[in-house]
């Protein structure tokens, strides 16, 4: 059997119409599947709704629709997203289909058979928007210490989940498994904040609304959200059902990404849940951080909620991937503004990237009638330089992808490109051109266009359609593009028939900064 890899997006709430910070997730999932089929592993990704829950009943009915009409009208609009922004997904689970509720019907009498569960009556602080009870010790100034929105009294007969019988399990786990969460600092907070002072059991079923999976012995209670939202990972690989063959390929997962407001469920809830089942756990589990606005979180009532649709319409889907995954740093939050989008589009795109495929091709055209010279080795020093500078990126590309650390892979992706701008400058071979150095000209154009090609396949996970366009104008969409070939420079360049686009177009367009700021700030909701 070859190399596996199993990568999940958290299955997303769907209240509402998805802005960057959940495209930005899904995006990141999705690069992250295409780098490693890159590297020759069969990768499998999964990411869907979470479509159960009083939040979701709430928001049909004030907008006077049944449940299943409102999350049906979201699951059409994620697929629509997903597709604009070519994420491919090998699956999308909804809640509601009855390949999961079926399983978690099963999953949840196991509990109960094997004393992991056990009826009582609940009292607590209950906040809505995150559908989490809370003790009063857990109140932030008397609030929700997820969201910091009010909490209501309620009280309730309940079932509840045994977490004190998994707590010591647990805490050898990750004793045993130090990288289990990345990034570390989440771990810790995790760890000193709610492992340490001793788990609390959790309350998994409601009986005050009925939108969800009912209790199969118990009908009147309704599973509350973490027993039926979490076990969707190991439910779309057929779990429990008689065609299992994709969680005997792919389980235990290899990544599962989430956000930071939900990483407390996906590292105690979910490995104690997986426990509880004899199943493995996954390999490793990353928490990012949010998108912020200058003013704070998005927010529709603040109108500062930027939605990827105006983006790719506007500015192309390329630059959009780019953006999310350039400026969010690994587990850190990030900083949207209409400013930093505009200077990545025009400094990195544009100047660097974009020109230097458009000097490239019309030297080539200018000097050699469009022809890319053969690959005679190296020539001079710069030439070896260059080589040498881009051997050595390309094993730190690798180990930032490896450890998921896109932005900071992408940062020294562009540490190629803007080497290979200083390139030119160095041999000026306009110079070369005028003084008739056939041989040391020919090295240079064809020591650009090798690097081009190394860059297109490095990009390519993450801005496909850019790395398709520089292959294009290059004349070589035919030559391999396959990750190994990048480790040999020239290679593929020796007794080569290659021609070079005669118009190069633009990759990126250079934006009128002020204009576009200010269209960006008018189409903020």
């Amino acid at each position: 059997m070859g190399k596996k890899f199993y990568v999940t997006t958290p299955i997303y709430y769907p209240s509402g119409k998805f802005h960057i910070g959940t495209a930005y997730t899904t995006v990141l999932a999705d690069t992250i599947k295409k780098y490693k089929q890159q590297r020759g592993y069969d990768a499998y990704m999964l990411t869907g709704l979470d479509e159960h829950g009083q939040k979701v009943q709430d928001v049909a009915i004030s907008n006077g629709k049944t449940p299943q009409e409102h999350v049906d009208e979201i699951a059409n609009q994620a697929k629509k997203l997903w597709e604009l922004m070519d994420i491919e997904y090998d699956d999308f689970i909804r809640t509601t289909e009855p390949r999961h509720c079926s399983v978690v019907e099963k999953i949840f009498e196991r509990f109960i058979k094997q004393g992991d569960i056990y009826k009582g009556e609940y009292e607590g602080w209950y906040c809505k928007p995150c559908e989490t009870y809370f003790t009063q010790t857990q109140l932030i100034d008397g609030k929700c210490p997820d969201c910091g929105r009010p909490v209501e009294k309620m009280k309730e007969e309940a079932y509840f989940f045994n977490m004190k019988k998994y707590e010591k399990r647990l805490i050898e786990f990750y004793n045993e498994n130090p990288d289990f969460i990345q990034p570390s600092h989440r771990k810790t907070e995790i760890f000193n904040n709610f492992i340490k002072p001793g788990l609390e059991d959790l309350c998994v079923t409601r009986t005050s609304f009925d939108w969800g999976i009912k209790v199969k012995s118990d009908p009147k209670h309704v599973i509350y959200v973490w027993v039926d939202a979490l076990t969707n990972y190991i439910n779309a690989l057929g779990y429990m059902s008689k065609d299992d063959y994709l969680m005997k390929k792919y389980w235990p997962a290899d990544l599962q990404i989430v956000g930071k407001d939900i990483i407390r469920f996906h590292a105690i809830y979910w490995p104690i849940f997986l426990m509880a089942l004899d199943l493995p756990l996954p390999k490793k589990i990353y928490a990012h951080g949010f998108i912020m606005m200058k003013d704070g979180k998005m927010s529709k009532s603040k109108g500062n909620v930027v939605y990827p649709e105006m983006l790719v319409e506007k500015y192309g889907l390329d630059a959009t991937r780019y953006y999310l995954l350039r400026e969010c740093n690994f587990g850190q939050d990030a900083l949207f503004t209409p400013e930093e989008f505009v200077d990545r589009y025009n400094y990195d795109l544009c100047n660097d990237l974009g020109n230097l495929l458009n000097r490239t091709i019309g030297m080539i055209n200018k000097y050699f009638k469009g022809k890319i010279p053969e690959y005679n080795g190296i020539v001079n020093d710069v030439d070896e330089e260059l080589e040498k500078y881009i051997r050595k990126q390309i094993s730190v590309v690798e180990e930032q992808m490896d450890n998921y650390d896109l932005s900071k892979a992408l940062e020294e992706i562009w540490k190629i490109i803007s080497r290979t701008n200083k390139y030119i400058d160095q041999t000026e071979p306009w110079i070369l051109f005028k003084e008739e150095s056939t041989e040391k000209l020919k090295s240079v154009m064809i020591h650009l266009v090798e690097s081009l090609r190394i860059i297109g396949i490095l990009i390519r996970s993450a801005m496909k359609n850019t790395s398709n366009e520089i292959f294009t104008q290059l004349g070589i969409e035919n030559i391999n593009k396959e990750w190994d070939s990048i480790y040999e420079f020239g290679k593929l360049f020796n007794n080569s028939e290659f021609k070079v686009i005669e118009k190069p177009t633009p990759v990126f367009n250079r934006l009128d900064s002020k204009e576009e700021i200010e269209y960006i700030k008018n189409n903020m909701k």
